[in-house]
């Protein structure tokens, strides 16, 4: 069979990244990044994309690379309505939906920058696993106020991927197996995976969860609403407070956590303190979806940036560690995950979905 090129573009805020594979073979990879004036020329996100699309061309043409070598596009996908899990054909009522969308969010951009490119190399262009993967049961979705449900926001993509490479470490098909995966990075999210699907997990973006690096996760309800009214805080400004100047920003004035280990290995009280109680809770959420499994867990997988601090990890292990075995994937390889997913429907390993706006995916 002839090889399959795949280019992988996953946009972010300021920066393009982009990466160019040969089945799984990564050859080239770029991050370029856009500069406040250069953006600032935009009114909305969605208006750079002629902006995001050039550079990526002209990588590909400083590259001496010809589009007509691709098999595929895949790009990092977007705010769309709540979907399964999957690979996702990029189709007309997708770019309609993001094109129109007020959830202003650059990964809005992947799916639009890869269908452009797709059109000129005469392929198809993919999404795969975008942040509103919902696989959650509906026992997981009920609060103490019927207005408010819990909604799921996280990071499927490499909480996906390393599901995936873990279960290859145990010799099981992902399917066939029960872990508890903990994404550790700017925000954190922890999810419940039963035989392939995330039935339980926080939403690491909106206020739930334990606290992380720039988000405050899970705050006292009444203390929350104290905090507001006395501070007359609007909504744009308390939203920000939460996701962006919450967690370790607020406390200590850095999301750096590199900086906050060394300061609590050197005996700093204050950072320590809040270094130990970052671990403390997610290690309380881990046991906290234990239960949701019923006791009966193939792996603890720890993965995201901060799987790299084994500090970190020894603090939340020492707390964890008798609910199962624990495999650490650190890091987030997101442009190998986008290739990959585009790269099971290409040897037909999996069927690419059809997303709709009524029903999220056929």
């Amino acid at each position: 069979m002839t090889q399959s090129f795949i280019l992988a573009i996953n946009p972010g805020s300021t920066s393009t990244k982009i990466a160019l594979f040969k089945e799984e073979e990564l050859l080239l990879k770029e991050s370029i990044d856009h500069s406040s004036e250069e953006l600032a020329a935009f009114q909305r996100i969605i208006d750079q994309q002629p902006l995001r699309f050039r550079v990526i061309m002209n990588f590909l043409r400083k590259n001496d690379f010809q589009l007509s070598q691709l098999a595929a596009v895949v790009g990092r996908g977007g705010l769309l309505t709540p979907m399964a899990s999957g690979t996702y054909l990029v189709n007309d009522e997708m770019i309609d939906y993001l094109k129109q969308n007020r959830l202003e969010h650059a990964s809005n951009l992947g799916a639009l920058i890869a269908a452009d490119i797709a059109a000129e190399a005469g392929v198809q262009a993919f999404i795969v696993d975008p942040v509103v993967v919902d696989e959650m049961d509906d026992l997981a979705r009920v609060t103490g106020r019927p207005e408010i449900r819990r909604i799921s926001i996280f990071h499927a993509l490499n909480h996906k991927a390393a599901a995936r490479e873990a279960a290859r470490k145990i010799g099981k098909a992902y399917e066939e197996c029960r872990f508890i995966v903990a994404h550790l990075g700017g925000g954190i999210s922890i999810g419940a995976h039963k035989e392939g699907r995330v039935v339980d997990v926080n939403n690491a973006l909106n206020g739930d969860g334990p606290f992380a690096p720039e988000r405050a996760g899970s705050l006292p309800a009444w203390g929350l609403l104290e905090w507001a009214f006395n501070e007359k805080l609007g909504l744009p400004e308390l939203k920000k407070k939460l996701a962006g100047n919450g967690g370790l920003v607020a406390h200590l004035g850095t999301s750096d956590l590199r900086l906050v280990e060394a300061q609590h290995l050197k005996g700093e009280a204050g950072p320590s303190f809040i270094y130990q109680a970052m671990a403390y809770n997610v290690a309380k959420q881990i046991a906290s979806l234990a239960a949701v499994l019923e006791g009966r867990i193939d792996a603890l997988v720890f993965t995201g940036g901060i799987a790299f601090d084994r500090t970190f990890l020894d603090l939340v292990s020492a707390r964890v560690a008798f609910l199962a075995p624990i495999i650490v994937i650190p890091g987030e390889d997101e442009m190998k995950a986008l290739a990959n997913g585009a790269l099971r429907v290409i040897k037909g390993e999996e069927n690419a979905k059809k997303w709709t706006f009524n029903g999220g995916q056929q």
